[in-house]
């Protein structure tokens, strides 16, 4: 009889204080009943407040815990990239191989969510350009 395997639940911890992050309700964190979805939130919250979406259906997370700051930059990141896909500069595909080669990473790493503070700054630097050259309003 073979031994059926079971994933255990990987230990995140925060980047900005080394806490344990725990599963918890969207709702709870945002303060909205009708808030779905779980995120991965710092134990130390609110004190601490860094946390991170998790992808719909798993408890895995969808990048590294982001406190404030981070996730605002990540939501601009991502406000001025998908302009250049969607306004016609480049299609959706060819804007994340631009982005990948701009970093000098694999495709499958262009992810904005799992990007630092100086990455999404770097991101929105070189999405301005490429609006400006295209007269696109950001």
């Amino acid at each position: 009889m073979k031994k059926k395997k079971t994933r255990r639940q990987q230990t995140i911890r925060c980047p900005y204080c080394g806490a344990i992050a725990d599963l918890r309700p969207a709702s709870e964190i945002y303060g909205d009943p009708n808030a779905e979805g779980v995120l991965f939130v710092c134990r130390n919250y609110p004190g601490c407040k860094s946390y991170v979406h998790v992808y719909p259906g798993t408890n895995r997370p969808m990048g590294p815990l982001a406190n404030g700051d981070l996730r605002h930059l990540r939501i601009v990141a991502h406000r001025k990239f998908d302009l250049i896909w969607q306004k016609g500069v480049m299609s959706r595909q060819q804007a994340y191989r631009w982005m990948a080669d701009f970093f000098c990473i694999p495709l499958r790493e262009a992810h904005i969510g799992q990007f630092s503070e100086y990455r999404c700054q770097e991101l929105i630097r070189k999405c301005d350009v490429v609006l400006q050259k295209n007269r696109i309003a950001s």
